[in-house]
């Protein structure tokens, strides 16, 4: 059974930095691709960025760009997505998966407020 837990979240002032986390389980982490997604209050969930199986490739919305990082390591079999930066705009419930995937995890909340 495929499974995603994401943690890292918080409260943080506009300006400040949060890396979030995701071990994901049911599958063969260092095959796949994997995707940060997040969905704001009361917005459809949106993509935020991409890595490839090896983690040579990345991909970011143009919102986020410049500000957050996505990384993986393969031995430890977990995801990452540093942010830093971080504006009112970008309080969401944030979710990591596969590409393929049609389900999703708890997700892990990041709030930027002062």
């Amino acid at each position: 059974q495929v499974q995603f837990v994401e943690s890292g979240g918080g409260l943080v002032q506009p300006g400040g930095s949060l890396r979030l986390s995701c071990a994901p389980s049911g599958f063969t982490f260092h095959l796949n691709s994997m995707q940060w997604w997040r969905q704001p209050p009361g917005k459809e969930r949106e993509w935020v960025a991409h890595i490839s199986s090896p983690g040579t490739y990345t991909n970011y919305a143009e919102s986020v760009k410049g500000r957050f990082t996505i990384s993986r390591d393969n031995d430890k079999g977990t995801l990452y997505l540093q942010m830093d930066n971080l504006q009112s705009e970008d309080t969401a419930v944030y979710y990591c998966r596969r590409p393929t995937d049609t389900t999703w995890g708890q997700g892990t909340q990041v709030t930027v407020a002062s």
